[in-house]
């Protein structure tokens, strides 16, 4: 019974590490469109925001999202264990789902991936 609690509360902590990495790789190709490239994670984040958010390019839920699954990322990997709930852990799957979506849709009508 523990073991398979323990299994769970490694996979949200996983899950929340998976999507952010999903949204910042994602987020990183699409600053690339701009010839722009940070070593920081937080300098991708706000690069986003001006670059992209900021002008309206893209919507402003992006951002918050992968802020939000930053954080979550950060909780998982340095906060309690049971940190990260399997409802978080889902919600933050269906929005790396629709983040990534809306890149890919951005860089195709860009011409920037087939």
């Amino acid at each position: 019974m523990l073991r398979r609690v323990y299994l769970r509360m490694n996979f949200m902590i996983f899950s929340a590490g998976r999507s952010y990495y999903a949204m910042f790789y994602a987020t990183e190709a699409v600053l690339l469109t701009k010839n722009l490239s940070f070593s920081k994670h937080s300098a991708v984040i706000a690069a986003f925001g001006k670059e992209f958010v900021k002008p309206e390019i893209l919507p402003k839920k992006l951002r918050e999202y992968l802020v939000s699954a930053f954080d979550m990322r950060q909780l998982g990997d340095y906060g309690a264990p049971g940190s990260v709930s399997e409802e978080r852990a889902q919600s933050l799957i269906e929005e790396t789902k629709e983040f990534i979506e809306t890149i890919e849709k951005y860089l195709r009508m860009g011409g920037y991936v087939s």
